[in-house]
């Protein structure tokens, strides 16, 4: 750093650019990040499941079990008329072979208790292979 001290030019401007203050606070701020990028990325380490986005194929074997915001169900398109009939259409389709798949469709308002006594009859019958039906998202929205 250079400093001037009396020199004839007394009533120049001095046109050095101090630069301390920046690297003071530059040096701060790397500091900063250094201890606090270990405490954010630290994880308990899994093994997540890779989602994929396909689309549904129907085979007409295959049976859809919808539930609406009220908790009624649904086998395909026919009201059953109550949980004991779902489990008897369950067993029905626990025996075939191969077994066919089992598609939940949920209302967006249903509550998750109806979904989840349908998930655990499926469960405790023996179906093998469930999914979840869901509305594709839009191209380019914002998901939030």
């Amino acid at each position: 750093m250079a400093m001037n001290v009396g020199t004839n030019d007394e009533g120049s401007a001095m046109s050095d650019i101090n630069v301390t203050p920046l690297v003071d606070v530059m040096l701060v701020l790397l500091i900063i990040f250094i201890i606090t990028i270990p405490v954010i990325v630290a994880q308990v380490n899994l093994t997540l499941p890779k989602a994929t986005n396909l689309p549904t194929q129907t085979k007409p074997e295959n049976v859809t079990i919808s539930v609406n915001k009220d908790g009624d169900l649904y086998w395909n398109i026919r009201k059953l008329a109550s949980r004991e009939d779902m489990i008897t259409e369950l067993r029905s389709l626990a025996r075939q072979e191969p077994q066919p798949e089992v598609h939940i469709r949920g209302d967006a308002n249903v509550r998750y208790m109806y979904v989840g006594q349908v998930l655990v009859a499926a469960q405790r019958i023996g179906i093998r292979k469930v999914a979840f039906l869901t509305e594709p998202d839009v191209l380019g929205a914002v998901s939030r």
